[in-house]
Protein backbone atom coordinates (compact mmCIF):
# COMPACT_ATOMS: atom_id res chain seq x y z
CA UNK A 1 0.00 0.00 0.00
CA UNK A 2 1.34 3.38 -0.33
CA UNK A 3 1.88 5.48 2.20
CA UNK A 4 0.25 8.59 2.49
CA UNK A 5 1.52 12.09 2.58
CA UNK A 6 0.35 15.72 3.47
CA UNK A 7 1.60 18.43 2.10
CA UNK A 8 1.53 22.18 4.17
CA UNK A 9 2.68 24.99 2.28
CA UNK A 10 0.90 28.17 2.05
CA UNK A 11 2.09 28.75 -1.64
CA UNK A 12 0.12 26.92 -4.43
CA UNK A 13 2.76 26.82 -6.85
CA UNK A 14 5.08 24.83 -4.19
CA UNK A 15 2.54 22.56 -3.41
CA UNK A 16 2.13 21.80 -7.04
CA UNK A 17 5.80 21.11 -7.31
CA UNK A 18 6.06 18.76 -4.42
CA UNK A 19 3.07 16.94 -5.28
CA UNK A 20 4.69 16.24 -8.95
CA UNK A 21 8.19 15.01 -7.72
CA UNK A 22 6.85 13.08 -5.09
CA UNK A 23 3.78 11.01 -7.01
CA UNK A 24 6.87 10.43 -9.71
CA UNK A 25 8.55 8.31 -6.84
CA UNK A 26 5.29 6.32 -6.64
CA UNK A 27 4.35 8.28 -3.17
CA UNK A 28 0.29 8.82 -2.97
CA UNK A 29 -0.13 12.53 -2.17
CA UNK A 30 -3.30 12.05 0.06
CA UNK A 31 -4.12 15.77 0.72
CA UNK A 32 -2.91 19.52 0.78
CA UNK A 33 -2.73 22.19 3.25
CA UNK A 34 -2.52 26.02 3.56
CA UNK A 35 -1.49 26.27 6.35
CA UNK A 36 -1.03 25.29 9.87
CA UNK A 37 -4.36 24.97 11.34
CA UNK A 38 -5.61 23.40 8.04
CA UNK A 39 -2.74 20.87 8.12
CA UNK A 40 -4.17 19.74 11.70
CA UNK A 41 -7.49 19.51 10.80
CA UNK A 42 -6.66 17.18 7.59
CA UNK A 43 -3.98 15.25 9.82
CA UNK A 44 -7.06 14.19 11.41
CA UNK A 45 -9.50 13.12 8.65
CA UNK A 46 -6.31 11.34 6.72
CA UNK A 47 -3.45 9.93 9.08
CA UNK A 48 -0.75 10.98 7.03
CA UNK A 49 2.53 8.42 6.97
CA UNK A 50 4.52 11.56 6.58
CA UNK A 51 4.02 15.88 6.48
CA UNK A 52 5.78 17.92 4.11
CA UNK A 53 5.11 21.43 6.28
CA UNK A 54 6.64 25.00 5.73
CA UNK A 55 7.75 26.78 8.92
CA UNK A 56 6.46 30.06 7.65
CA UNK A 57 2.58 29.77 7.11
CA UNK A 58 -0.32 32.30 8.09
CA UNK A 59 -2.44 31.60 10.87
CA UNK A 60 -0.82 28.99 12.49
CA UNK A 61 3.29 28.73 11.58
CA UNK A 62 4.81 25.21 10.82
CA UNK A 63 6.72 24.89 14.39
CA UNK A 64 3.24 25.52 16.60
CA UNK A 65 1.59 23.09 13.96
CA UNK A 66 4.37 20.26 14.29
CA UNK A 67 4.01 20.49 17.85
CA UNK A 68 0.20 19.88 17.83
CA UNK A 69 0.95 17.13 14.76
CA UNK A 70 3.11 15.42 16.87
CA UNK A 71 1.06 15.41 20.06
CA UNK A 72 -2.01 13.90 17.80
CA UNK A 73 -0.21 11.54 16.01
CA UNK A 74 3.08 10.65 17.93
CA UNK A 75 3.74 7.73 15.10
CA UNK A 76 3.68 10.15 12.27
CA UNK A 77 7.30 11.37 10.26
CA UNK A 78 7.55 15.23 9.90
CA UNK A 79 9.76 17.49 7.18
CA UNK A 80 10.21 20.98 7.76
CA UNK A 81 10.72 22.26 3.79
CA UNK A 82 11.60 25.69 4.28
CA UNK A 83 13.12 28.95 3.56
CA UNK A 84 14.36 29.56 7.28
CA UNK A 85 15.97 26.16 7.87
CA UNK A 86 18.92 28.38 9.19
CA UNK A 87 16.40 29.26 11.81
CA UNK A 88 15.40 26.01 12.94
CA UNK A 89 18.08 24.72 15.00
CA UNK A 90 18.22 21.13 15.65
CA UNK A 91 17.28 21.55 19.50
CA UNK A 92 13.88 23.28 18.50
CA UNK A 93 13.48 20.42 15.46
CA UNK A 94 14.74 18.14 18.31
CA UNK A 95 12.00 19.71 21.01
CA UNK A 96 9.27 19.42 18.48
CA UNK A 97 9.40 16.27 17.12
CA UNK A 98 10.26 16.78 13.56
CA UNK A 99 12.30 13.79 11.52
CA UNK A 100 14.58 16.22 9.07
CA UNK A 101 14.87 20.08 8.26
CA UNK A 102 14.80 20.96 4.50
CA UNK A 103 16.15 23.96 2.95
CA UNK A 104 13.64 25.21 -0.07
CA UNK A 105 16.74 27.02 -2.04
CA UNK A 106 18.57 23.54 -2.17
CA UNK A 107 15.55 21.99 -4.26
CA UNK A 108 12.89 19.38 -4.78
CA UNK A 109 15.43 16.74 -4.80
CA UNK A 110 16.78 16.48 -1.22
CA UNK A 111 13.15 16.11 -0.34
CA UNK A 112 12.48 13.45 -2.26
CA UNK A 113 15.44 11.30 -1.05
CA UNK A 114 14.15 12.37 2.84
CA UNK A 115 11.05 11.38 2.50
CA UNK A 116 12.14 7.79 0.80
CA UNK A 117 14.56 7.45 3.45
CA UNK A 118 11.77 8.30 6.12
CA UNK A 119 9.13 5.79 4.49
CA UNK A 120 10.24 4.50 1.35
Amino acid sequence: MAKCILIADDNDIVRTIIRFFLETKGFAICGEAVDGVDAIEKAKQLKPDLIVLDVAMPRMNGVEAASVLKAMLPDVRIVWFTMYQELVGHSLTAAVGVDAVLSKPDGVGGLVECVQGLIG
